[in-house]
């Protein structure tokens, strides 16, 4: 029997797949669990339908991340610190400060989560922070920082 997956079932496929399963699983597990649906015509027409919109969501949201990272290039946050002797910052900048100073700057929106130390930012200078967007776009935000006074 032929039916769509509502939801990720383990050893048969993901959701919104059309799977090909024994009778008595459909009729005794999957169905009544509300796990899949029969595959009528009517529902895999709509299983096309979200598929293509979902495609159609995922191309959009790329050229969003890589218009991001074309913005980024162009970039320099400046963020200031207190510091203690030797030019040591007390604490350090963390990926939070960055992704405010790009939004209060900038206007660019970059979630935190989604920014890279490598190390963390505890002195003055200039640093190079990367930013994975998605879909293996990533681009590089020019941090400065400068003493507080």
């Amino acid at each position: 029997m032929k039916v769509i997956l509502q939801q990720d079932v383990k050893g048969q496929g993901k959701k919104g797949q059309l799977v090909e399963v024994s009778e008595g699983y459909a009729r005794n597990f999957l169905l009544p669990r509300k796990l899949a649906i029969p595959a009528t015509t009517d529902a895999i027409n709509t299983m096309n339908l979200k598929e293509k919109a979902r495609r159609a969501e995922e191309a959009r949201q790329k050229a969003e991340a890589q218009a991001v990272a074309e913005k980024l290039k162009e970039c320099q946050v400046k963020l200031t610190a207190k510091a203690g002797n030797g030019g040591r910052l007390f604490g350090a900048v963390t990926t939070k400060e960055i992704s405010e100073g790009l939004k209060a700057q900038y206007d660019i929106d970059v979630p935190k989560q989604k920014l890279v130390l490598d190390d963390p930012i505890k002195a003055f200078g200039s640093y190079q922070v990367k930013a994975k967007l998605g879909f293996e776009i990533s681009g590089t935000v020019y941090v400065s920082v400068f003493e507080e006074k």
